[in-house]
């Protein structure tokens, strides 16, 4: 299978200040922290960036900032979030514009859509935009789930470049690994924080992690265990990773999921220095001293502190 992209690329956070105003001082902080971490590329205007909450001001600045942090050290990978076909194009073009070497495109949303209207939307940008273009099956978001076949199908015309699976569907994604693995040039990747071992295991190229903003050289060491097939360490590494995910379940209850985890990235970067503020993006709650003070602990047991 390919290696075009690989290894491990975390889905970049947005910091805020206090104001609710975008932090590009921290979001450079951010991009130092990751690239010096040993990071493979960067994912920006994901779900851990709060994409759906930016602005179109915002997204720009993000990315612009971000480009001009990262100096062209690892490839920028970014989300064309939109919710059809025509307003993904345009937002794609935007994002290339701004330095994107690769765009990330889900399945339409809000609009109600099938397998067929799905296939010609990846179509439809793939003919659009110059650009590699990666499918990201996140149904939690777009109550879509991608179908294996359409994704193969897709990987063996060249319409896609691989895929970035955030569908907590371990089935689906072994299922995709075997059928997608004698396709050139496509790469696959789990978002998943803690199995990432048996991921690779079954022949993923990579990572997008959300917990890789903390910790991105545990998850290089991770990925480079793997490489080296020390399946022992790699899983060594992933277990001492889970247990820094359990930063995420520190709120109990109190905010939205959503803001729980990234919350979480956020405080974790914030009691480590990395970023100024732990603000969420509104109506998103931040989390408090309380939450603040457990994320710190497991930081710390974990030698991140």
């Amino acid at each position: 299978m390919s290696t075009q992209f690989q290894g491990v690329i975390p889905p970049v956070i947005t910091p805020r200040h206090a104001d609710g105003s975008i932090d590009t001082a921290s979001l450079k902080n951010v991009t130092k922290h990751l690239i010096d971490g040993g990071v493979s590329g960067l994912f920006v205007l994901g779900s851990s960036g709060e994409v759906p909450y930016l602005s179109n001001d915002e997204r720009e600045l993000v990315v612009s900032t971000i480009a001009d942090a990262n100096a062209s050290a690892v490839p920028l990978i970014v989300g064309a979030n939109e919710q059809t076909t025509n307003r993904v194009i345009e937002e794609a073009r935007k994002v290339v514009d701004l330095g994107a070497d690769a765009i990330v495109v889900t399945s339409m949303y809000y609009a109600i859509g099938n397998a067929a209207e799905t296939e010609t939307h990846f179509r439809s940008i793939h003919a659009a935009i110059d650009k590699p273009i990666f499918a990201y099956d996140v149904p939690v978001r777009t109550h879509f789930k991608l179908p294996t076949d359409l994704l193969v199908r897709l990987g063996r015309d060249g319409v896609i470049a691989g895929v970035k699976d955030s569908s907590g569907d371990d089935v689906s994604f072994r299922q995709l690994l075997l059928a997608a693995k004698d396709i050139p040039d496509f790469d696959i990747f789990t978002g998943h924080e803690v199995v990432v071992d048996g991921a690779l295991l079954g022949g993923a190229q990579g990572v997008v992690p959300g917990l890789g903003n903390v910790d991105p050289a545990g998850y290089r060491r991770l990925f480079d265990a793997a490489q080296a097939g020390d399946w022992a360490g790699a899983a060594r590494e992933q277990d001492r990773l889970a247990d820094v995910f359990e930063i995420v379940y520190t709120p109990n209850g109190r905010v939205s999921g959503g803001a729980a985890g990234l919350g979480a990235f956020k405080t974790a970067l914030q009691v480590m220095g990395v970023i100024e503020s732990n603000t969420m993006s509104s109506p998103m709650l931040s989390l408090n001293e309380s939450e603040t003070a457990a994320i710190r602990e497991i930081l710390e047991r974990n030698g991140l502190v």
